[in-house]
């Protein structure tokens, strides 16, 4: 913060004091921004900014609209992209104030924290103190906001030069400025780390200030690969299984690198061995008529339903298989047995 009412140093050894004041200034605190699953797993139209002040209490207003108070932790705000202008009060009518540009289903992760010191006021400005909060950890693709609080109370205008490492982090916004905004994309199990020189351009080595902070990148997990249904009917015809299988067929033609998983269910009353012959059956018109890799076949015996069933899943690599679903328990069925005909005695014949 650039104000003066927040512009206080301490020159060691002075021999002039004009006075003792509190003020508020940065200090580190370690807080984690949240995980980015959610947004991962489904397209979202908004963006997220997540913001925690230590302490909490401060009010808060964004795009000139008051927001309710800061708080230590983490307030999830879901924005529109495009830039937002936060700002928070401070205490003895100090400001924070920033631009955010806030991208579709990306986050922002933000923790500012203050605490009351004492510092004399003396005839140099220099040196001050410099801090930058920055969040603990993040998830990989978050962005991570490094913001710089400096107390400064001479007239020159301050420079600002961050650099960051290691040298994939890559500088979004703020070069210049008292805050930047980092992309931590593919840096995960990595430390990011934010060095900024402050300096008022007197060429007095005590007025070029330097500050670091780091944050820690969480691997992004990758996301679960599942299966999906393709078809599911009730077998009662041949015929009308093979125009469900030729659907298969073409789908698998598609997509070389899935498989399918064919899971078959007998009926509660249906004959001994059914899902079994409805598996082979299936297998054999697969590859046999429609010409599919039968090593891109699996069929399974789903146990019981009330009528001969069939269940049809497409997964790509590395999914987890489908499990059955049977709704007749084992020993609730009642299979008929296939019926033999009594055989009829040979006729003798007489020599």
């Amino acid at each position: 913060m650039n104000e003066k009412k927040f512009m206080v140093a301490i020159r060691p050894k002075s021999a002039v004091i004009k006075s003792v004041v509190a003020i508020l200034i940065a200090v580190t605190f370690g807080l984690a921004c949240t995980s980015t699953t959610a947004l991962a797993k489904k397209k979202v139209k908004y963006g997220i900014i997540e913001l925690a002040t230590n302490p909490g209490g401060f009010p808060l207003s964004i795009d000139g609209k008051p927001e309710g108070t800061t708080s230590t932790t983490v307030r999830v705000i879901e924005l529109n992209p495009g830039s937002h202008k936060i700002e928070i009060s401070l205490p003895n009518g100090g400001r924070w104030v920033r631009d955010f540009n806030v991208e579709q289903g990306r986050k922002v992760c933000v923790n500012l924290n203050y605490h009351p010191k004492k510092y004399t006021i003396t005839k140099s400005p220099c040196p001050y103190p410099v801090n930058i909060s920055a969040p603990v950890s993040v998830n990989d693709g978050d962005l991570i906001t490094f913001t710089s609080d400096v107390a400064y109370s001479g007239s020159a205008p301050l420079s600002y030069t961050w650099t960051v490492s290691p040298a994939d982090a890559r500088i979004v916004s703020g070069v210049g400025t008292a805050t930047i905004t980092v992309d931590s994309t593919g840096l995960g199990s990595q430390r990011v780390t934010a060095t900024l020189v402050v300096d008022d351009g007197s060429g007095n080595a005590m007025c070029r200030q330097q500050a670091q902070a780091s944050t820690n990148i969480i691997v992004k997990k990758p996301p679960e690969v599942e299966c999906k249904p393709f078809d599911q009917f009730q077998s009662v015809a041949f015929d009308d299984d093979k125009a469900r299988l030729d659907n298969l067929a073409i789908e698998l033609q598609g997509a070389p690198d899935s498989q399918a998983y064919v899971i078959i269910y007998s009926g509660r009353t249906s004959r001994v061995g059914q899902a079994d012959m409805l598996g082979r059956r299936t297998m054999d018109y697969l590859v046999n008529q429609r010409g599919v890799d039968a090593r891109r076949i699996t069929i399974v015996n789903g146990g019981y339903r009330e009528t001969d069933f069939i269940e049809i899943w497409i997964c790509p690599p590395g999914a987890k298989t489908p499990q059955p679903t049977p709704t007749v328990q084992p020993g609730d069925a009642k299979p008929a047995q296939e019926r033999t005909r009594p055989r009829k005695p040979r006729r003798r014949t007489e020599d």
